[in-house]
């Protein structure tokens, strides 16, 4: 998941996952979170699992997150740091 631009053509990402791990961080994602597109399963962000990645790795779009989802996983990533 795309949460935000680090310059240069690379971003910040949040990984998402079918499976939940036990991770009391992760936060589902099901079909009524996305405005366009979606997942085949009901997925799993887990905010303490970001990385970076250039824009030249990107292939497709899956689907855009509905503003209230995309604001609940930036929620969670924060809680991550406090």
């Amino acid at each position: 998941m795309v949460l935000a631009s680090a310059d240069r053509g690379d971003w910040v990402l949040c990984q998402v996952t079918s499976q939940p791990y036990g991770d009391a961080h992760s936060e589902p994602l099901a079909a009524g979170d996305f405005a366009a597109g979606g997942l085949r399963l009901v997925s799993y962000a887990r905010p303490a699992k970001l990385f970076t990645a250039h824009q030249s790795l990107f292939t497709a779009e899956v689907g855009r997150l509905q503003p209230q989802a995309f604001q609940r996983i930036r929620d969670a990533v924060l809680a991550v740091f406090k």
